[in-house]
């Protein structure tokens, strides 16, 4: 998420209440309430799990993002391209704010580069993620030093994986690609990493600008270990860089020079990229609470330290990872967990009738403890008793507009290969729609974004619904929603090889058009299924609180 998004989004909605007063009072209640604790969104947006092919339990090699702002939830599949010589690519800035794919409102033509022979189809997302030669990029923002912001540079992030996506085939084309862009037309953007996969490997290509007087940028990718784990949440991870290392590293050559004329660096002893460039979220820490959970869910054994200033970039799981873990991870809030749990000091004595006719006393959370409880209700709990609350920001936010994950696996046709399990609002609470890279088509409603007040043609309310009455009474919902979520999962794990077999099968019987026609139905067929649960779970709540939550 960048940096200056929360005054964007606000003067954003401001404009669009303007020119729709009917929608002032929605707006009121959707934005007061997410942004009660406007503190917290700020910079705590964005997780990126990858998994190394030797890491994971199948051979997939995986990236993921949680995009947890306000940003648009429309998707769309771009198709590929064929254009003709002397074709120019238009670059705007502002495109995550549309309502639609055809909308503009916000965007800015910024410049122009010039096109490429043929372009590759790829999916559209508020940061644009996966395409059909299974390249696949997750995002988290850094921020880092405000001395190297240019925002005369022509790219933004999302536009550099676009453009990415479009031409390249493998992560390390990617990122010399980005690089080039970078040093060309300027990076105009905040500290961003992301997180770039493909068939074989994974990287973390982490970025910066230049300065306010020089148009141009600093980047440096390192690769996570084909059999490690890596995390980034809003932090610069990258360390020492190792240049002779090229299987490992690569990096723009100003780098040294840039932190020494901003004082960043003093020339002396080992440069380490996280220390010269710190996140604004992280002090002189290289991660926070969510690398420090996901590294010892992944592997107890290594007894990481909170308390320490600097954890490894990547590290060896205690088993490899199924990508249902990396589900599970997502839903992250930490209830339960010794250290982070938020809900733990609040409870409350229940009183329960034996059989023999005798009262048990049970002491128990209270149900209406959440993990994402806002500010004030925080400062409600601790005006009563100092210190029962602290926030601990989680891996699964109330705030997510839609997360993913995504496979790349080598041992299937591209067409099937790239798999985006795809969900939208809060990740702990919705489920996972697969989505294959060649897919040509997305279900109704995929198209609008459901941050335009409340809009049931958008997907994001069929979800949002049910999410947000749950929270309400978290202690009494979240068995029904988790085995939902569950569910489905388990659905999609039973059907997909058959579902794959019947693909393969018809592209190599030349039937290619067949096999994206039933992959797209049956992302359409199983989004359907999901959203008539999530509204049946919404009708449930209410006839279960109808006395009062």
């Amino acid at each position: 998420m960048h940096s200056n998004s929360l005054y964007k989004i606000i003067s954003y909605n401001y404009n669009i209440m303007k020119k729709r007063p009917l929608l002032t009072l929605l707006f009121s209640i959707i934005v007061l309430f997410s942004y009660a604790q406007e503190e917290e969104l700020v910079g705590a947006n964005c997780t990126s799990i990858m998994v190394g092919r030797k890491a994971s339990t199948d051979g997939s090699v995986i990236t993921s993002h949680t995009c947890d702002s306000k940003y648009r939830t429309w998707v769309t599949m771009e198709p590929a391209a064929d254009h003709k010589e002397g074709t120019m690519h238009k670059v705007y800035k502002g495109t995550m704010h549309t309502q639609t794919p055809n909308s503009m409102e916000g965007m800015e033509l910024v410049g122009e580069i010039p096109e490429v022979a043929h372009t590759y189809a790829y999916m559209n997302t508020s940061y644009p993620c996966m395409n059909e030669k299974q390249l696949a990029m997750g995002e988290s923002t850094f921020s880092g030093p405000d001395t190297l912001v240019n925002e005369k540079g022509m790219f933004l992030i999302e536009e550099l994986q676009r453009i990415a996506l479009q031409r390249c085939d493998n992560a390390r084309d990617a990122i010399l690609l980005i690089g080039q862009l970078i040093k060309e037309y300027g990076y105009g953007d905040g500290g961003e990493c992301i997180t770039i996969a493909d068939k074989r490997e994974v990287w973390q290509m982490e970025i910066l600008g230049e300065g306010p007087d020089k148009i141009g940028g600093i980047w440096v990718a390192q690769r996570v270990p084909d059999d490690e784990v890596a995390v980034c949440c809003n932090v610069a991870r990258i360390g020492k860089i190792n240049r002779k290392d090229k299987d490992h590293f690569l990096a723009s050559d100003n780098i040294e020079a840039v932190a020494k004329k901003y004082g960043l660096w003093d020339g002396k002893g080992d440069f380490i990229w996280w220390k010269a460039f710190p996140s604004s979220y992280s002090g002189k820490k290289n991660f926070k609470e969510r690398e420090w959970y996901i590294f010892n869910e992944l592997n107890p054994d290594l007894h990481l330290d909170f308390n320490a200033d600097e954890l490894p970039f990547s590290i060896k799981p205690a088993e490899k990872v199924d990508v249902r873990k990396v589900m599970e991870l997502f839903r992250a809030n930490y209830e339960g967990s010794e250290l982070l749990d938020q809900t733990a000091q609040l409870k409350i004595e229940r009183k329960r009738k034996q059989k023999d006719g005798s009262t048990l006393i049970d002491t128990i959370v209270c149900p209406n403890a959440n993990p994402w409880m806002d500010g004030n209700e925080r400062a409600l709990y601790n005006a009563l008793k100092p210190g029962t609350v602290t926030f601990y920001r989680g891996v699964a936010m109330s705030w997510c507009s839609y997360s993913f994950i995504i496979q790349c696996r080598e041992w299937l046709p591209d067409e099937i290969g790239g798999l985006c399990w795809f969900s939208l609002e809060n990740p702990g609470q919705s489920p996972r729609i697969p989505i294959y890279a060649g897919e040509t088509k997305l279900p109704a409603g995929f198209d609008i974004c459901g941050h335009f007040g409340y809009n049931d043609n958008a997907v994001l309310w069929h979800y949002r619904k049910a999410n947000k009455l749950a929270q309400v009474r978290w202690g009494r919902t979240k068995d029904i929603m988790l085995c939902s979520i569950l569910r489905y999962e388990d659905k999609a794990f039973e059907e997909l090889p058959t579902l794959e077999d019947k693909a393969i099968k018809m592209l190599k019987d030349g039937k290619k058009d067949e096999a994206i026609t039933l992959l797209n139905n049956y992302t359409s067929d199983f989004a359907g299924a999901t959203r008539q649960t999530w509204q049946e779970m919404e009708h449930k709540f209410w006839e279960m609180f109808w006395t009062g939550f």
